[in-house]
């Protein structure tokens, strides 16, 4: 997949409207991590300066630079003490919920004025104008980063769920994912393994958030 500087030459706006939207939901989905640590009593999100809404305090230098050139990138992830956190069993896993949740919450906000502007979700309504394009793009932006983070691979959001649905006999598979997880989500990329099991997701997740709202 090419970076945005792909698209700038090509499609400045929509290049801006990507931009805007991706660095956006990354910054929105960190301090949702932040908050959720620092509702359950980790003072450190917030000692760390993550409490904010501030983008730039969010956005890891290297993962903001991979994300204009090759398309692939990620923010600054937060820092927390499991055991500072009131539950010990489930306070990491909601730590990491929080972020997609943020995502989810997100993309259902903008489709709601979404919906007043378009009778459908393609290109008919992007055409109508810069806010119903940017609209649909962040919408969709962030369908896909809490789809792609709710995959129970490490380094991924949806690693640290499985410690609610895994009994503590299993939770040795949490070791090995932890250990071998990032190997396992590399060979799905290289292989094109994931695009076949993301891409049925991204449309079921959006198709469902679409229909509350009834576009």
């Amino acid at each position: 997949m090419g970076g945005l500087l792909d698209i700038l030459r090509d499609d400045p706006l929509t290049f801006v409207l990507l931009a805007v939207s991706l660095l956006e939901a990354i910054a929105l989905h960190e301090f949702a991590h932040a908050l959720a640590a620092d509702l359950q009593g980790d003072r450190l999100p917030r000692a760390l300066g993550r409490l904010t809404l501030n983008p730039v305090k969010h956005l890891d230098p290297l993962g903001t630079i991979l994300l204009f050139l090759a398309g692939f990138g990620w923010g600054k992830p937060v820092e927390f003490r499991r055991e500072a956190l009131s539950s010990k069993r489930f306070g990491a896993a909601l730590v990491a919920l929080a972020g997609p949740m943020m995502n989810l919450l997100l993309a259902f906000t903008a489709s709601i004025p979404l919906s007043f502007i378009c009778d459908e979700f393609d290109l008919s309504c992007s055409s109508r104008g810069v806010i119903p394009s940017f609209l649909m793009i962040f919408v969709f932006l962030n369908v896909v980063l809490a789809v792609f983070n709710l995959l129970p691979l490490p380094p991924l959001d949806g690693s640290r769920l499985l410690t609610i649905f895994l009994p503590p006999s299993k939770q040795n598979i949490i070791f090995f994912l932890d250990r071998y997880g990032i190997l396992i989500l590399l060979a799905l990329l290289l292989f094109d393994v994931l695009p076949r099991i993301f891409n049925p997701l991204i449309d079921f997740a959006l198709g469902v958030l679409l229909g509350l709202v009834g576009l």
